[in-house]
């Protein structure tokens, strides 16, 4: 066998070829767990951009179990096999062997997991003292010098069959003899197998790899309705699977299973709670679209057809047919002291926030159910919402959020961002302390402003701060009690319009 090495470090094709290749026969699938956070992926990772490189893929947060069906020549009694359909990065810890055709007599003794990959810089060290064939471009075409090679530290240091020594600082393409012992193309396991039998066996061999994940991502487009806090969406639903583990996964069975699943961290930390996506053998009958089931305490989507994943490659997938025209409400909330909490100690400070902000939040929600044209349970992922401009039809963003894992027939709050036209106030007005009497009262003026020409709808949110134990002494507006520590007023502001609200309120201790 001869092997040709260029300058740059790229092997002959066919040398390394066979490392982002999985046999393509039926019976492979695949199982991948994420623990990335929605939105949590730069675009970088996935596509890197033009000088930035290509992260290691270890770094990315997730990992995925892998599964295949193969027909294996088995040694008779005790011999040895090699198994290089695996992903570079796999955990030879997580090994699992199963002869289907003789699962009592066929068992794996020990294994061994060879990643000693050939390289033109492991090439070189092996051929050191040996005979090479090095090529040179120069102004007079290609020089070739033949030769033992005595360094390969800095540049080559070729000894002719004359004697005379060639050092060279650039070269056009090395030639090697052969691949020399110990070096292999691909990830390679072997096995100290024995087996009564013998001969072709079916067998199933399963691992863990690292550099894949994968994450969920939504696309909606929001429709104004008839008036300024109503409105539709239209909702697409896309898994996207990043894999750069090495391996390319052909005709893969998936599912994908979304729930929170406690796991072990492989460094010494406690047990943390990861999002797990799964994806694994799907059933040849099922639709070509993902089918959703509740599977244990969490979630099953069945993928109804396979699907190949190459190696260094981001995959889409669309999760859910598009749900059209879905009713939704924009909500705009003023939380003057936002960021205030009540966090178990008694305050008693008149200046701990009292001045607010002035921003009003705006949210768009929506109910995930059958009546809306929804109501399949949504995994965890990032959601973009657009406009059109109906000037000229174009789809402009608006906003972006995350949302947590959603059953069914729960509403999705999305934040877009914050109101231009709306403002908010936020005044204190009254503040008294009777450290005797175990009491202390605080008094807020609070004003919304409408810039709009239309009339909009406004929740103005309170977090009652000093003490758990309180009492609203007075108020100008009806108020909601949303928790133990927090009350909103929902409020009309007119067209150019503003609304005050005063309360007092009172803690005791």
């Amino acid at each position: 066998m001869s092997v040709t090495a260029s300058r740059s470090g790229a092997l002959a094709a066919g040398v390394l070829f066979a490392l982002n290749a999985v046999a393509a026969e039926n019976g492979t699938s695949l199982t991948v767990y994420s623990s990335a956070q929605p939105g949590g992926i730069p675009a970088e990772w996935y596509r890197p951009l033009p000088g930035m490189g290509t992260p290691m893929a270890n770094q990315l947060p997730g990992f995925a179990l892998v599964r295949l069906e193969r027909e294996l020549q088995i040694p008779r009694g005790r011999g040895t096999i090699q198994f290089s359909d695996v992903a570079a990065l796999i955990d030879p810890t997580t090994v699992q062997f199963l002869s289907l055709t003789d699962p009592e007599g066929t068992k794996i003794l020990e294994q061994n997991f060879q990643f000693d990959l050939v390289s033109q810089e492991k090439l070189l060290s092996r051929y050191i003292d040996r005979n090479v064939s090095v090529e040179q471009q120069s102004g007079n075409g290609t020089r070739k010098i033949d030769g033992t090679l005595v360094s390969s530290n800095d540049g080559l240091v070729i000894r002719g069959a004359d004697g005379q020594v060639h050092a060279l600082r650039e070269w056009s393409n090395v030639s090697f003899g052969e691949l020399p012992g110990g070096l292999i193309t691909r990830p390679t396991l072997e096995w100290d197998i024995a087996s009564g039998r013998g001969g072709l066996q079916d067998v199933r061999v399963s691992y863990q790899t690292g550099g894949i994940t994968w994450w969920a991502d939504y696309n909606l487009i929001f429709s104004e309705g008839a008036d300024a806090n109503s409105g539709f969406v239209d909702v697409g639903a896309w898994v996207s699977l990043l894999n750069q583990s090495g391996a390319r996964y052909q005709d893969a069975k998936l599912k994908l299973i979304a729930g929170d699943v406690n796991r072990a961290q492989r460094v010494p930390q406690s047990v943390v709670r990861t999002k797990v996506y799964e994806m694994a053998a799907a059933a040849d009958a099922a639709p070509p679209g993902f089918e959703e089931k509740a599977f244990f305490e969490y979630h099953l989507y069945t993928l109804g057809r396979p699907a190949t994943i190459p190696n260094n490659s981001t995959k889409q997938i669309e999760l859910f047919d598009a749900a059209s025209r879905v009713p939704a409400k924009k909500q705009l909330v003023y939380d003057g002291a936002a960021g205030i909490q009540f966090y178990g100690g008694l305050v008693q400070e008149q200046e701990y926030g009292p001045d607010g902000n002035t921003k009003v939040d705006v949210f768009l929600k929506f109910r995930n159910d059958k009546a809306s044209g929804m109501g399949m349970p949504l995994p965890a992922g990032r959601i973009r919402v657009s406009q059109q401009d109906k000037a000229d039809e174009s789809l402009e963003f608006i906003g972006e959020d995350v949302i947590k894992h959603t059953p069914k027939d729960e509403d999705v709050r999305v934040k877009l961002g914050t109101a231009f036209d709306v403002v908010g106030e936020r005044r204190q007005t009254d503040f008294t302390v009777d450290s005797k009497g175990r009491r202390m009262e605080e008094a807020f003026e609070i004003k919304v402003r409408n810039h709009k020409d239309q009339a909009v709808e406004v929740v103005v949110r309170e977090n009652l701060y000093r003490w758990s134990g309180w009492s609203l002494l007075s108020q100008s507006h009806p108020s909601d009690k949303k928790d133990a520590q927090t009350i909103e007023f929902p409020v009309k502001v007119a067209a150019d319009g503003e609304v005050t609200i005063n309360y007092r309120v009172r803690y005791t201790w």
